[in-house]
């Protein structure tokens, strides 16, 4: 697997591997051309051969399920080999109204009917389609991922804890960084909360500067939201090919454990009608979406009986200035933060950390994590139980910088 991984494709080579999914499409289209014939100047060089542009990485993690993702610089038939323990006894790929996913490569297989608390080893393959007409498909070459492993959470577990990193701009070393700072102690999973990227331009810079940097990611499973920087750039629309998230939304809520999370998708920091955004944004009216989906999860019986109720979303409804965004966050959340009474609120955006008691306009604390620059970066444990929550917020040289506890 390291020797694939040292064989990717030179970035100038990838910058164009987003048309990839496309011309894979109109190659049928293209008279006298298979679709490997029309892909093969876009992905991989002919010496380089059928390889993983990524690891296998881990998402949506429940007690009877975990979704694989991984991507490949060929158009392929993929699927995951999988068994309790140490085998490898089962296989499962993915199925789209009767079809199984093929012809791609950007893959997601979403195991399902697991058992909670159980250890799992996994490997994936992808197996090459170098054509594919009406009544003739030609399969390539195979190839075989390394064996990884991941355990399922427990149905009901009395703990939970995460780790959580926001704001990392595009300086993909400061992912393994920030996660050396958390030593041995264990974790469940990562979030990451927003502006991982300045902007997007291609899906090499989301392997690089993300996926890359998230060595931990094949055996532990994280989740994301956009911050304002990913709605940017021309390839910001094609961001979401790349993750899960629950519910297939960019905002989403979870369990896990005496936590219910809440995740908002906070949106861009101006207003829909800046001269930057060319008339082809429209947060507002995704942001009275989420209000009124926040209303109806925080009258659930689930959110009103979870010993800890956590909000987390890139933008802080305060202490992060009167731009356009995050004044209408306050207008939208901050009333059914404070009517169904959410226990805390952890951000980032301001490139400044820090910890807000609860205040006559928030009656929660806010947490906001730092910025990218060293010595402003942050990691944010979470660590809860059925009687406390604990967080804090170590700086980029190991030193404590914010601390705050909740008793349910």
């Amino acid at each position: 697997m390291e020797q694939e991984l040292n064989a990717l494709p030179r970035r100038a080579f990838l910058g164009n591997i987003s048309k990839a999914g496309i011309l894979g499409s109109l190659a049928a289209f293209l008279p006298g051309s298979s679709s490997a014939e029309v892909l093969q100047h876009l992905t991989a060089k002919p010496a380089e051969g059928h390889i993983f542009l990524t690891k296998p990485y881990l998402q949506v993690p429940a007690p009877d399920g975990m979704t694989i993702r991984w991507i490949t610089n060929k158009l392929c038939y993929s699927w995951v080999e999988y068994g309790e323990g140490n085998n490898l006894n089962q296989k499962a790929h993915q199925v789209t109204a009767g079809l199984v996913d093929a012809h791609n490569r950007i893959n997601k297989v979403a195991l399902k009917n697991l058992k909670p608390g159980t250890q799992y080893s996994y490997r994936v393959v992808a197996k090459e389609i170098v054509d594919f007409k009406p009544y003739a498909l030609k399969y390539g070459e195979t190839i075989t991922s390394d064996t990884y492993s991941f355990t399922t959470p427990k149905l009901n577990p009395e703990t939970v804890e995460w780790l959580i990193m926001n704001d990392i701009h595009d300086r993909p070393e400061s992912i393994p960084h920030l996660m050396k700072l958390n030593g041995t102690d264990n974790y469940d999973y990562v979030f990451y909360n927003g502006d991982l990227f300045d902007y997007q331009t291609d899906e090499q810079q989301i392997i690089d500067h993300m996926l890359t940097p998230s060595a931990f990611a094949s055996t532990k499973p994280f989740m994301f939201v956009r911050g304002n920087h990913e709605t940017r750039g021309k390839f910001c629309r094609e961001l979401a090919d790349y993750f899960s998230n629950k519910d297939g939304k960019g905002y989403f809520a979870y369990q896990w454990g005496p936590v219910f999370n809440v995740v908002l998708d906070t949106g861009e920091d101006k207003e829909d009608s800046h001269p930057v955004y060319a008339g082809i944004v429209d947060f507002d009216d995704y942001r009275m979406e989420q209000a009124k989906w926040l209303e109806e999860v925080m009258t659930s019986s689930a959110f009103k009986r979870a010993k800890f109720r956590v909000v987390m979303m890139h933008i802080p409804h305060f202490h992060s200035g009167d731009a356009h965004g995050p004044l209408h966050v306050r207008e939208l959340f901050a009333p059914i933060f404070a009517k169904h009474k959410v226990d805390i609120v952890i951000s980032g955006h301001t490139h400044k950390f820090g910890v807000w008691p609860p205040s006559a306009e928030h009656p929660y604390p806010i947490i906001i994590g730092g910025g990218p620059r060293d010595g402003n970066r942050t990691l944010i444990k979470v660590k809860a139980d059925q009687k406390t929550l604990n967080l804090t917020m170590l700086k980029d040289d190991g030193t404590e910088v914010g601390k705050y506890s909740l008793k349910a």
